[in-house]
């Protein structure tokens, strides 16, 4: 694949910035933990069938489709453990566990891109498909059997989750619809005649309109920001309504939704070419124990001293320079990439890259280390900081509302990245990804920082 559909891929990550619009369905219907269970059980299902699919020809673009399915079900999966998290434990448990918190999620993390991804290019795909649907099988067993209910008991999820379906059933369809008339034209005969007597529309590929698509939806949604407010407005008794009204009414909004928005943008283009910067570097058969033999103890570690400073300094005095060290990652890898331009130009689609120096290896690794442990650190930051933010009321959709907006510049960074690698080259395109985490950081210093979570009053 190159590295614009690479790029592309992070359109997985929609259903992460659109979760807030079905937040509040998890704090109304049901219970955090009938969600979370609903939700692995259904991903459970699909990673089957995956694993399945996986050893047919041409099973690609059906694999693709459900991927961008489970993508839902995994964001919705996503609402009810943060909803559950902050219901189980009360504000102090929250910020004395964060660090296992995201100690599990780095480990889950590199378990897909490091155990699955390895089984998969060592073995076969269908074996590593089958091992994630098996790991999150017996997850799912032990959640079932161990997790304890909390939190009020709402009505049955089912029905409302049926009605959200059925009412934006138009919706899914016809963007599954434009996705396959896109991609039908951008293959027919006429198409690739205009391609020969306009050049420029040889860059024009299928990520290509996708990402333009995407820039061009954002564009809308904050041309018709009016009308959607009105919407909200009008109806102020929903739960939908005082949900968004509730978390936009508060004190320097403005800078909290910047700082959401801007602060992990040169994070995401980062770990967006990070592995295929690893493959065309010549490291493709080291990537597994680069990833779970560095990056998965350093980011373990980051993760819990990140818990046990903020814990014990206070999110306030460790909010910038745990961000500035996620940050400063993107420059050690872009000294690291212009030093290995002679192997990166070497072995690009090379099936027998020349070796890196032992030295120049455990420079690769190092690095990765130092990104894990900082990615550790900045996460557990942010975590804290999303939570602190968060009304009693509305745990799971303002929370919703918070990771979905810190997914924006994830989704349209990861589009543009590989277009912009292909571009200017790594080494640059790693300084460009640096340049863009400037703003979210100075926000920094107008941010209201919160030493208790915003249930009570908090004081700055």
């Amino acid at each position: 694949m190159s590295l614009e559909a690479i790029g592309i891929t992070s359109v997985f990550g929609l259903p992460w910035v659109l979760k807030f619009l079905w937040g509040p369905l998890i704090d109304t219907f049901g219970t955090k933990k009938r969600w979370m269970l609903v939700t692995q059980g259904i991903l459970c299902l699909l990673f089957f069938s995956v694993a399945l699919i996986a050893p047919l020809q041409h099973a690609l673009g059906l694999i693709a489709a459900i991927f961008f399915i489970a993508s839902f079900i995994a964001a919705t999966h996503d609402i009810a453990i943060d909803g559950y998290y902050m219901e189980a434990l009360d504000n102090e448990a929250q910020a004395k566990y964060v660090g296992y918190r995201v100690m599990a999620y780095r480990i889950a993390m590199m378990t897909g891109t490091g155990v699955i991804a390895t089984v998969g290019t060592v073995y076969n795909w269908f074996s590593g498909f089958f091992l994630a649907a098996c790991l999150l099988t017996a997850l799912f067993f032990f959640h079932l059997t161990t997790l304890r209910e909390c939190g009020p008991k709402g009505p049955s999820i089912f029905k409302p989750s049926l009605l959200f379906i059925r009412k934006n059933l138009y919706t899914i369809a016809s963007g599954a619809i434009l996705v396959v008339l896109i991609r039908s034209f951008n293959q027919s005969d006429f198409f690739q005649t205009m391609r020969v007597s306009f050049p420029l529309l040889k860059k024009l590929s299928f990520p290509a309109i996708i990402g333009l698509g995407l820039f061009l939806a954002l564009i809308i949604l904050w041309l018709m920001r009016n009308k959607i407010r009105a919407k909200i407005t009008n109806n102020p008794d929903s739960f939908y309504s005082q949900s968004f009204l509730s978390f936009m009414d508060r004190d320097r909004i403005g800078v909290i939704l910047a700082f959401i928005i801007f602060i992990r943008a040169g994070e995401f283009m980062l770990s967006a070419m990070y592995s295929p910067f690893i493959v065309d570097v010549g490291l493709k058969s080291h990537y597994g124990w680069i990833s779970a033999g560095v990056g998965l103890p350093c980011s373990i570690v980051g993760a819990m001293v990140g818990g046990l400073l903020i814990s014990k300094y206070s999110l306030k005095k460790m909010i910038w320079p745990f961000l500035f060290l996620q940050n400063f990652t993107n420059l050690i890898y872009m000294a690291l990439a212009l030093s290995l331009s002679y192997y990166i130009t070497a072995n690009t689609g090379n099936d027998t890259p020349i070796p890196l120096t032992s030295m120049k290896m455990f420079a690769v690794a190092a690095t990765h280390g130092f990104d894990q442990f900082s990615g550790g650190l900045g996460t557990a930051v942010l975590m804290t900081f999303l939570m602190r933010i968060c009304l009693k009321e509305f745990k799971a959709s303002h929370y919703a509302i918070g990771t979905g907006l810190m997914s924006v510049s994830g989704l349209y960074a990861g589009v543009i990245s590989g277009f912009l690698t292909s571009w200017v080259g790594y080494g640059y395109f790693f300084g460009i990804s640096f340049l863009l985490s400037i703003p979210g950081m100075l926000l920094i210093f107008w941010l209201p920082l919160y030493d208790k979570p915003e249930g009570s009053p908090a004081k700055l």
